[in-house]
């Protein structure tokens, strides 16, 4: 029987001697973090081992594994989700997360926003939500088309929300920073769900669709504005669409310099991006191409799932 100690010094032994663990070897290590039957120590050498030798994408498909055995189960959904991990926040520019799972609501599509921040500077997109009259809910319950439910990552599993905490303690981040952005949090009630997955830098867009590819799952990848799920709405970013882990769309990113953005708000606080965000969906003011864009992409991701499920439950 594996103990934590010998996965352990299967992943601590630098980034030259490290072995990855296969992804039934991930589940299992990561599945005692969540569950608190590590010791702190244990934890932190965890993360510090994992951040040396870097995911493989059966790893990362092993701990997205271990999350998903452990989520609250919830109705199962009669149309597939848009799932949109929020875990940055503003830092220059205001999150604009909000808007674009306002348009996608608009469209008619279900949207699940999940989120918690370990930098308390920054401006939350559940913040713009509450100045929106959105409160998060505190029971994951699986959103109807046209609906958005926004949740903390404590209120679906409270040992991941530990994980990402830990970053303050240790100063690093760990897995579970990947981890929220590919993970689908309505996996335990059978809901399929196309996952906005996000990322900072370029290497993370090949290792993101490496663990999709594995997992067999839902995505729509980008480079997304300061780390969240939202087009810069200055110019366009590069787009994979992934369907049952095979990238079936590819949309270039927009060259050249960045150019200015005289209709976005000029502060990142929550109530003047609120107010924006308004103005936008009111008509008042035009939606940034990027983030249109992007709106329509998901659409027609969308689309297709749907289509698929349908020619599947025909066929069952």
């Amino acid at each position: 029987m594996s103990t934590i100690q010998q996965y352990l010094k299967e992943i601590g032994r630098g980034k030259d001697g490290a072995r990855a663990l296969s992804r039934a070897q991930a589940c299992e290590l990561l599945g005692w973090v969540l569950d608190g039957q590590a010791q702190p120590l244990q934890v932190g050498a965890f993360c510090l081992a994992m951040r040396i030798k870097g995911e493989t994408a059966q790893e990362m498909a092993g701990f997205m594994d271990a999350v998903h055995a452990r989520l609250p189960r919830s109705a199962a959904g009669a149309s597939p989700v848009i799932v949109l991990p929020s875990y940055n926040g503003a830092r220059r520019l205001p999150v604009l997360t909000p808007l674009l799972a306002l348009l996608l609501v608009r469209e008619g599509l279900p949207v699940l926003l999940h989120g918690s921040t370990t930098e308390g500077s920054r401006v939350t997109a559940a913040q713009v939500l509450e100045q929106l009259n959105h409160t998060p809910v505190t029971t994951l319950t699986t959103p109807q088309p046209g609906e958005l439910i926004s949740i903390h990552t404590r209120a679906l599993l409270p040992g991941l929300a530990d994980l990402l905490d830990a970053r303050a303690t240790i100063g690093l981040r760990n897995p579970a920073h990947s981890l929220v952005k590919h993970m689908n949090p309505l996996a335990t009630s059978g809901t399929t769900s196309l996952v906005v997955g996000c990322y900072t830098h370029p290497e993370y867009s090949i290792s993101m669709e490496q663990t999709h590819a594995e997992a067999g799952s839902h995505a729509l990848l980008l480079r997304g504005m300061e780390g969240e799920p939202v087009a810069d709405p200055r110019r366009q970013p590069m787009m994979r669409g992934i369907l049952h882990g095979k990238t079936l769309l590819t949309l270039s990113n927009e060259g050249g310099s960045v150019p200015a953005a005289p209709q976005l708000p000029s502060g990142l606080d929550a109530a003047a991006t609120a107010a924006y965000t308004r103005e936008v969906l009111n008509g008042e003011r035009p939606v940034p191409a990027p983030i249109a864009t992007q709106v329509q992409v998901i659409v027609d991701l969308h689309r297709q799932l749907t289509a698929h499920a349908a020619t599947a439950g025909a066929q069952a």
